[in-house]
């Protein structure tokens, strides 16, 4: 048997004909950029994340970018966030001039935690961006306490919800994106921004077009980072079915939880019980990771290490001047965990074989 960590097109081969009819509509209309598809995509969001607005932009990365930009972030400011996530979190800050300050993570969750957080504060902060990793929030009120501009990095969560509100709509602003790999993602690259601020909303909209409005009149320094027309049109179908696969995701979590329950030496993910989590990826913790994960390739099973080196030790990075033992928790995260196939399409035998491999492994 064979087990993809992420099998797209079994996605594809449910939803073809709506896909195919919104693609080919986008296509024959011709307006690629900012077409009609775009608004009615945001729209579509504001009401599926209960937020004010959202603005659209080119993929999650520079959704982040945007966000910081609409806080007036630079030289000179530090912004707090977890060196447990993707690259394009610290990349922001750093393109900016602004300082990432790092804060340890939490062993159960992996979101930033609270206590190291709060050890960073100084009268520099200006942001602080918690990312609510593989599906589930950070523990959100603490840290809006502190009366510190949040940005959600909510890449990895759209659905998930912290104590009923949704992933993205409790901070300053939240940030999406819809990457192929995403619980709603496109064809290619694509992003968006939530806010309940209409004055964050208006500057994001003039920043993701160079800064210009009306066109050709530039009142601020923006950026190109318009989500394309093609990619809304996918993005309209799939958020109808968005629910679903959360739900989906969320039965095999359950299953592998049962099947995987009580082997020593693995441990398996914790739901907090304010979170509803989306499982945007099933990630377990083992010394012996290097290990179970070359017993599972071998067993045609995919797998995924997020991420193999936390971004304080990334070598970009070095001039902040953090070292090994710095932040104990991410790094032994970034050695331990592994992650599992959990899309929804994933059948009941392929679930079944992938944890009995597993237990196979512990039990040699």
């Amino acid at each position: 048997m064979k087990v993809p960590l992420l099998d797209l097109k079994a996605q594809y081969a449910t939803i073809q004909n709506e896909l195919e009819a919104a693609t080919l509509k986008a296509l024959r209309d011709g307006k690629y950029i900012l077409g009609p598809e775009v608004g009615e995509l945001e729209c579509a969001l504001a009401g599926y994340t209960g937020a004010k607005d959202v603005i659209g932009c080119a993929s999650g990365s520079d959704a982040l970018l945007l966000a910081l930009m609409a806080l007036d972030i630079g030289p000179g400011d530090e912004v707090i966030t977890t060196p447990h996530t993707f690259f394009a979190t610290v990349g922001a800050i750093a393109r900016l001039g602004a300082k990432t300050v790092f804060a340890d993570i939490d062993p159960v969750s992996f979101n930033i935690s609270v206590q190291s957080l709060k050890s960073k504060v100084s009268n520099r902060t200006r942001a602080v961006i918690p990312v609510h990793l593989f599906g589930q929030c950070a523990d959100l009120d603490p840290i809006l306490a502190l009366g510190i501009p949040v940005i959600e990095d909510a890449a990895q969560a759209i659905g998930a919800k912290y104590k009923g509100k949704q992933a993205g709509t409790l901070g300053a602003m939240g940030t999406f994106s819809f990457f192929p790999s995403k619980n709603l993602g496109g064809v290619g690259d694509g992003g968006a921004l939530s806010t309940n601020d209409p004055a964050l909303a208006e500057k994001l909209r003039i920043l993701r077009v160079h800064g210009s409005k009306p066109k050709y009149y530039h009142s601020l320094l923006g950026v190109n980072s318009r989500l394309d027309t093609l990619q809304a049109a996918v993005l309209l179908v799939k958020l109808k079915h968005l629910n679903n696969w959360h739900e989906g995701r969320r039965r095999n979590a359950s299953r592998y939880d049962a099947l995987l329950k009580g082997i020593p030496g693995l441990v398996t993910p914790v739901a907090s019980a304010d979170c509803y989590h989306i499982y945007n990826q099933y990630t377990v913790r083992t010394a012996q990771r290097d290990a179970l994960r070359d017993h599972l390739t071998k067993a045609n099973i995919g797998t995924e290490i997020y991420y193999p080196v936390p971004l304080h030790l990334q070598k970009c990075f070095a001039s902040l001047g953090y070292k090994a033992g710095d932040f104990p928790e991410a790094e032994r995260a970034a050695a331990e965990s592994l992650s599992l196939p959990i899309y929804p399409e994933l059948t009941g035998e392929q679930l079944e074989y992938v944890a009995a491999t597993v237990r196979a492994f512990f039990a040699r």
